[in-house]
């Protein structure tokens, strides 16, 4: 069953590498989203599940340990998605892997076979290892635009009922259209649509995130709108969450929410 979720924003600029200290007005975001990350340590889950947007429709399946990196956008640094273990072993606690920590560059420490991560579960992958999460095993589940509000919801529900405490961290953006120098340019649309996101996630209004118009959300460019479907439906378990919005802004013309479902 669901416990808690943290929703966070996943623009690369998020972590201080990448933006190379051009981005302080996103120091506010960094600081609301280890508040969240707080909030799911304190539900003492069994699993966390890190669910971002991801290339193909998916669902796509990241094992802790899978890397990732941010060697696209010119920075030398490597995350890797919870303890790092070699395909089929145990982990054992004491380990001494910390979830989510930089790795060298080219080291080979027993990566699972399979995909890396793609950019917004390798930012999550960077809040663990900048929180220090030890608190449960990790798994990334990567979910693409074209994937359908019911096919979301239906993967939420299968990852809720994955343990008896399952907790979330959900990355993705809002609409990258609310300025004139937006990636996608101004559209009068998507103030808006991210207001009734910022307002359901807040309300933990499960109903209003299933009901987000997809082709819309398509047209603002909003990444978030299938995982945060997933997070809908893994919520729909669970009717004593509450929802909590911890910071709303749109830096570079693009929306982005942290919040808390505890």
């Amino acid at each position: 069953m669901l416990v808690a979720a943290a929703v966070c924003p996943c623009p690369p600029l998020l972590v201080p590498e990448v933006a190379a200290g051009a981005a302080p007005e996103l120091d506010t975001a960094r600081a609301a989203c280890t508040d969240a990350l707080g909030v799911l340590a304190a539900a003492r889950p069994d699993l966390l599940v890190v669910v971002g947007p991801a290339d193909t429709a998916g669902p796509e399946t990241y094992p802790q340990g899978t890397p990732g990196s941010f060697h696209g956008f010119g920075v030398g640094l490597d995350v890797r998605l919870g303890a790092d273990v070699r395909p089929g072993a145990d982990v054992p606690p004491e380990a001494g892997v910390r979830p989510g920590s930089e790795v060298p560059h080219g080291a080979d420490r027993g990566t699972p076979a399979g995909p890396a991560l793609p950019y917004g579960l390798a930012v999550g992958a960077w809040l663990l290892g900048r929180t220090g999460w030890a608190d449960a095993p990790v798994e990334g589940r990567g979910v693409g635009e074209h994937l359908t509000a019911e096919r979301c919801a239906e993967e939420g529900r299968a990852v809720a009922a994955r343990a008896d405490r399952v907790a979330l961290l959900v990355m993705g953006d809002a609409s990258a259209c609310r300025t004139l120098k937006a990636p996608g340019y101004l559209d009068e649309r998507a103030a808006p649509f991210d207001a009734e996101i910022a307002r359901a996630l807040g309300a933990a209004d499960t109903g209003a995130l299933i009901g987000l118009d997809t082709g819309l959300a398509r047209d603002l460019r909003v990444s978030g709108r299938a995982p945060w479907q997933v997070l809908a439906g893994a919520a729909a378990g669970n009717a004593s969450l509450g929802g909590a919005l911890l910071y709303e802004d749109a830096p570079y013309g693009v929306g982005y929410l942290v919040a808390t479902w505890s």
